[in-house]
């Protein structure tokens, strides 16, 4: 045992050798090892920081919960003519399906529509994403508040000019003064504040925090301009009691909104129905592709690093024959020469790994910094980037190393001479 430890100083010490005498060399060899745990970790890091991100944003909602709308968040076999023919969901089926789907806790109301400017007094807040919505949203969102309260039932059936600022919005508009009470004006007219929503971060892929939105009732929206309008896109959310079976809840809406529309036994449905369940299926889906793409860009990298370090090694051998033909004189067995330069191979791309694993953490750092989104090197990902670094070293290694065990002593010692 300590033959193998005195074996692999001995192997550092050339590494770092070979490091500090032929810097230039050595660099442009193991640049491609750099370059190609660069790649894969950043890549990796940057994908499992999104899903992780991506996975808290959606367990805020219930995985059974449900969207109706006339589009699919998903991909869909129905083809893009048709679904443009599909009309919008309405209020009074909204109304129709929350009367009469006996499985469903919380159902709400709610329009997509554009950004807008909110102002107070001299102050403005632009950007600001506006979600009109019924007074059931807050239920299953599971937003919390951090000033005041949520529009109550009476509030969103009468479509009361009140309104419920992101943390953001209202830091915007009144810095360390209470919003509650404060008049505000977007869409030409004035809201009362009455609550203001608990911070919670940037989010992603549209499933993030409601700190910089407005929410306000739908039916404020829709005395304003009415149902049909391009800048409006109307859904239901549709939570299922604790317990229920989220597809026989979708089979029941299904069931009775054909009903209700009045569509045929031999007619296909004019609606879509997404589950989150099925979204994070879709979101794993896209991970595991970007994965994919991530490996086999970074792979070209690792393949140059292989011959980088093969490069080295063969150069080292040829340098250091003479030197492993008296260590052969001397009694050194075979498999003691080629752990020798295969612990120098393995140490030299571990060294390039290492390099590019920083440059994984600084680029991180930086993207963190810039984008407001946390980009996470965990600790799987360091590992296996110095698992691929080593097994590059083993296999570039493996070659020159072999050649240096099996070079005759004598043969080795007069080519130095």
């Amino acid at each position: 045992m300590l033959l193998y430890l005195r074996l692999l100083k001995e192997s550092f010490a050339f590494a770092i050798n070979a490091l500090t005498n032929n810097k230039l060399r050595t660099f442009l060899s193991l640049l491609g090892v750099t370059i190609g745990i660069f790649s894969i970790i950043a890549v990796l890091a940057a994908v499992d920081s999104l899903d992780r991100k991506i996975k808290a944003d959606m367990n805020k909602v219930d995985k059974n919960t449900m969207y109706l709308k006339r589009f699919s968040f998903a991909p869909t076999d129905i083809p893009a003519w048709r679904r443009e023919q599909f009309p919008d969901v309405t209020y009074d089926e909204y109304q129709y399906l929350k009367d009469n789907v006996a499985s469903s806790e919380y159902m709400a109301y709610q329009m997509f529509t554009n950004a807008e400017t909110l102002t107070y007094e001299k102050k403005t807040a632009t950007g600001i994403n506006m979600i009109p919505t019924s007074h059931e949203f807050i239920d299953i969102q599971k937003e919390e508040l951090d000033k005041g309260r949520f529009y109550n039932e009476s509030e969103s059936n009468r479509g009361s000019a009140v309104i419920v600022l992101g943390y953001d919005v209202a830091e915007t508009l009144f810095g360390d003064d209470n919003p509650i009470d404060k008049k505000i004006r977007v869409y030409g007219r004035r809201f009362t504040v009455i609550g203001v929503l608990k911070k919670v971060g940037s989010g992603g892929m549209g499933m993030g925090s409601n700190d910089t939105a407005a929410i306000f009732p739908v039916n404020m929206m829709r005395n304003m301009y009415g149902d049909n309008n391009d800048f409006m896109t109307p859904i239901i959310i549709i939570k299922p009691k604790q317990g229920a079976d989220a597809e026989a809840t979708k089979a029941d809406i299904t069931q009775k909104l054909r009903l209700y529309r009045g569509i045929k036994a031999s007619e296909g449905d004019n609606f879509m129905i997404d589950i989150i369940s099925s979204f994070t299926e879709f979101i794993d889906q896209i991970i595991g592709v970007l994965n994919m793409v991530g490996w086999i860009i970074s792979g070209f990298s690792l393949l140059v690093g292989g011959f980088g370090i093969a490069n080295i090694m063969f150069v080292s051998v040829k340098e250091r024959t003479n030197i492993i033909g008296i260590q052969k004189s001397l009694g050194a067995k075979n498999h003691f020469i080629l752990f020798q330069f295969l612990f120098e191979a393995v140490i030299l791309s571990l060294i390039g790994g290492l390099i590019g694993i920083l440059m994984v953490k600084g680029a991180a750092a930086i993207a963190s910094s810039i984008a407001g989104f946390d980009f996470v090197l965990s600790f799987g990902n360091i590992m296996l980037g110095f698992s691929i670094s080593t097994f590059i070293g083993l296999v570039a290694g493996i070659l020159p190393a072999r050649s240096a065990s099996k070079l005759d002593p004598v043969e080795a010692i007069r080519s130095g001479m």
